[in-house]
This record gives C-alpha cells, structure tokens and sequence, in this order.
C-alpha cells in the first residue's frame, strides 16, 4: 500500500513537472515566434517603415498562399491567349507586388519568427551594394530547409568561414583561369552541335527541340571538366542527384525555420537526406579519383587537407563547397542559356544581328577569347536576357549586426530581400520600354549599380560571372552560327520560381541549319 502511494506521489510530481516543462516551452515558443518579431516590427513602424499585418503563429505565410492561389489561378484563366509577357512578378512574386501597391517600396512582413525588410528603393539597393562590411550576410531564412542542398559550402556561410572559403575559391574564376578553360568549353558545346545536326539532317533541315536537357548537359561537363577534372559521364549522377533534391527542398519547410530543427522524419525530409546522401558519396568519389591537375577541386582539397579538422569536417567542408559550385555554375547558367535562346527566337532581327557579327569576327576560326570580347551585339544581348529572366529572384541578405542603409535603421537578425526582377522592370531607371526586349539599351554606358544585380550584389557578388559569361558565349555564338531559331508552336511561356526562376515547362524551339561562321 505504501510503496502504491509512493508511485501516485512519484507520478504526480513527473506531470506536474511535464506540465510545467510543457508550459515553459511555450512560452519560450511564443516570445521567440511573436514577442521577438513584434518588436522588431514596431521599431520599423517608428521609422515610418509599415506592411501586412501578420498572425499568429505563421506570419505572413498565409497570406502569401492565398494571394499566389489566386494569381495561379488568373493565369491558368488567360492560359494560351495573347502574346509573352516578360515581367513574370504578378505570376511568380504576386504578394510582393500586392505588398508594394499597398505599402511603398519598403515595407517589412514576416514568416514565423523570421522578420523580412523588402527593399526596392534604389538609394536602400545602393548602399547594400556599397557595403563590404562582414557584418551584412547571407540571409539566414531557409537555411534549414536548404542544408540537404548546399551545407556550409560559400552560398550560405557568412563572417570568417564564408571570407576563408571565398579565398580559396575566387582565384580559381579570375580572367586569366577563365581564358584557359575555354578550349573546354567549347569542346563541351560540340556533342550537342553534333546532336542537334544529326536530329535535323534526319528531319529533312528543320526539327522542334526541347533544349533545356540538352543545355543543362553542356553545362555540366563544362563544370564537371573544368573544375573539377572529370568528364560528364563521372558527373553526371551527380547534377541528376543534385536536380532532385533541389526539386525536394525548393518548397520552404516551415517548421524547420520557426524552430531550426529539419530532423522530423517526413516524406519530404527523409528523401532530402537520402539523395544528400548519394551525393555526398558520389563526389568523395570524384576526389578519391582526382589527379595532380591543378583545378577548383584541388584548391578545395589543399584548403581542406591543411585545416586542423577532423576527417568527418573536412570532408563536409569539400562537398558542401562542391556542390555550391555543381549548382551555382549548373542550374543558373543553364537556365540563363535557355532563357537567351527563346529570346533570340522571338526576335529573329537580334538573331540576324549577332549572327552576322559572330560570321564576322570568327571568319572561320575558332571561337576564342579575343573573337569573344568582339562579339558586343551578343554581349548586349546576354545582358538583356539577364535583365529580364534573372536566375536569383532576390538578392538575400542579414543584418548580423545592427546596421544603417540608405537612412533605414536594421536592427540584427533582420533578413534583407531585393527583389531583382523589380529594380530590373524600374521605367525610372531604364526608361518607358523597361518591359520590353531591347539589347541596345546596353550599347552606350554601363548601368548604374543599384539597378543591375544579375549576380547579386557588394561584396557577396556572383564569383563566376566571368565564367558564366564566357561559357554563355561560346555556346550562343556556337549555336547561332549553325541553326536559325524560331519559338515552336508547342512553347508555353511560363516563368517558375524554383530556386532560381526557370521555364516551367521548358523552351521549345524550331531549328533549321544554316552555313557555319565559327569552327567547334
């Protein structure tokens, strides 16, 4: 009887400390998921800075839901009626464009406890872009959600470990790096000339392709050969891998950012670490089997070999930067090489432009990186194409500590959004016709530089871009110089937010072969 009673007092005291184990947390829960944010809030309300109202326990995310529904919907309506429409923001980023409407070109929101500064004001987007300061970051928000994806590679450190690995990896994307992989680059862009060739010799001079595997091909070998030292073929699990989980984490998981954690084992969850799994192997494969070359892996492997880490460390530290680079030089130059030939098909008065500059400055030769820098019309037209499909939809940024820009006091922990598409589309910073496909507008003067962020913006700016451009290049002038463009009867236009901003359904082109101005 006594040892009963001892067990009933033994179990009361355990509920009683459940209960207040149970109530301590959410408490803790609701001062970091309201409390925390409200404040945060109220100080931008005192500088005049306003937004969305938000609820409890989600923010704004509700919100954001029902007003994409409503604009998935609108357009599912207008479907297959009138022309391409390039400012895809009422399609893809409908909430920003509601928000702004209501609430100026600086307003806060927030999504569970993390509180959100948007930004399009172009003397805010200034001052970002002028700041070097280690104190402004990589924005924190959805990190959890995207660490099956890119770890602690470059894309998402920030303070010292993103300075150390930045000066490992920027030598290797200086000019004169770049001019020596360009033999690579070309070689890459000759199996799917001699793909497309074959497939319209069999169809009697024309046939309609859907280009986007075929692009993302080329990009990766060239990735795989030129910084990696492995051919396509070694590679090639790892860009379908790294393509399937960034289809898994490219949705935000909302629990895991409220609270940090990504260990609850959902549907989702457990197929993120599965393939995070296969590519970790797949690319510890690659560097068992890399050679003396000097490339991007070896300098990874030197940084990594000579760091006082532990082997589980070290190897996280070469993968995670691994596949910051697989993606960063994958998937956004693909889908930008997409992007450029649908436009060219769609004026064939710019195809005939570049067309005859490349007959012109290659004469026959091969393409190099002097016939390149002479190419100005295709330049002009890349830059157009970046204007309006750029591949980052923001520029993404935390205050890691308190900060001042452009007048607008942010407190820490604030994350930072510039909506690129918005500044790209100003009519007051690129006139009337901002919405529209104009190459030349690149041909007298460089654009001021808060209004052009194709590869982000201050001291975070894009490593690659001399890469990505010269790579863009040799496989438009390449492609041009063989075949004549038009946009197929099957292409459907419509721009998708996956990660980057791509073709939901793909580019569907007509090519018809024409007499070859470069050699390949």
């Amino acid at each position: 009887m006594v040892m009963e009673v001892e067990v009933a007092m033994v179990m009361k005291v355990l509920l009683s400390l459940c209960c207040v184990g149970a109530c301590c947390l959410a408490l803790y829960l609701y001062y970091n998921v309201w409390v925390v944010p409200q404040r945060l809030l109220a100080g931008f309300r005192r500088q005049g800075i306003g937004g969305p109202r938000p609820s409890f326990p989600y923010g704004n995310l509700a919100d954001m839901k029902e007003v994409v529904a409503a604009a998935k919907l609108a357009r599912q309506g207008g479907r297959g009626g009138g022309g391409i429409v390039h400012d895809y923001r009422p399609a893809v980023l409908p909430f920003y464009e509601k928000w702004r409407k209501e609430h100026g070109p600086v307003f806060t929101y927030s999504m569970g406890n993390v509180v959100f500064l948007h930004v399009s004001r172009p003397d805010v987007v200034r001052d970002i872009n002028l700041c070097v300061s280690l104190d402004l970051g990589k924005s924190s928000y959805l990190k959890a959600t995207h660490e099956p994806l890119f770890g602690r590679g470059i894309l998402k450190s920030n303070g010292e470990a993103w300075a150390h690995q930045r000066k490992i990896i920027a030598p290797e994307f200086f000019l004169d790096k770049v001019k020596g992989m360009m033999d690579l680059m070309v070689d890459s862009a000759q199996t799917l000339l001699e793909s497309w060739e074959e497939r319209v010799d069999k169809n009697g001079g024309t046939v309609d392709i859907k280009i986007d595997d075929d692009i993302r091909a080329y990009s990766a070998d060239v990735i795989s050969r030129t910084c990696f030292g492995s051919s396509y073929i070694k590679g090639k699990k790892i860009f379908l891998k790294l393509r399937e989980l960034q289809k898994a984490v490219s949705r935000p998981n909302a629990l895991a950012e409220m609270t940090g954690l990504r260990f609850f084992p959902t549907k989702k969850n457990r197929k993120a670490w599965e393939l995070h799994k296969q590519v970790h192997e797949l690319i510890l494969e690659i560097v068992k089997e890399s050679g003396e070359d000097k490339n991007l892996l070896r300098a990874i492997l030197h940084s990594a070999s000579s760091s006082k880490v532990g082997l589980g460390e070290a190897e996280n530290f070469i993968v995670d930067n691994c596949k910051s680079i697989y993606f960063a030089g994958y998937e956004s130059t693909a889908v930008t090489a997409a992007w450029c030939l649908m436009l060219l098909g769609l004026h064939p008065e710019w195809q005939d432009r570049v067309r005859e500059e490349v007959m012109e400055v290659c004469g026959g030769r091969p393409v190099d990186s002097q016939s390149l820098q002479k190419m100005k019309n295709l330049t002009m037209v890349i830059q157009e194409t970046l204007r309006l499909y750029p591949a980052g939809a923001f520029v993404s940024r935390m205050a890691l500590q308190e900060l001042n820009l452009g007048g607008v006091h942010i407190p820490k922990g604030v994350n930072i959004y510039i909506p690129v598409s918005t500044m790209h589309l100003d009519t007051k910073l690129w006139g009337i016709d901002a919405k529209e496909f104009n190459p030349a507008r690149f041909s007298d003067a460089r654009p001021q530089l808060h209004s052009y962020l194709p590869f982000g913006a201050g001291a975070r700016t894009c490593l690659g871009q001399g890469f990505a451009t010269a790579e863009l290049k040799i496989l438009i002038s390449l492609i041009i110089s063989k075949f004549a463009l038009k946009l197929s009867p099957r292409y459907e236009h419509s721009p998708t937010l996956k990660l980057i901003v791509e073709p939901e359904f793909g580019v569907d082109l007509t090519l018809t072969k024409v007499q070859s101005a470069c050699k390949h």
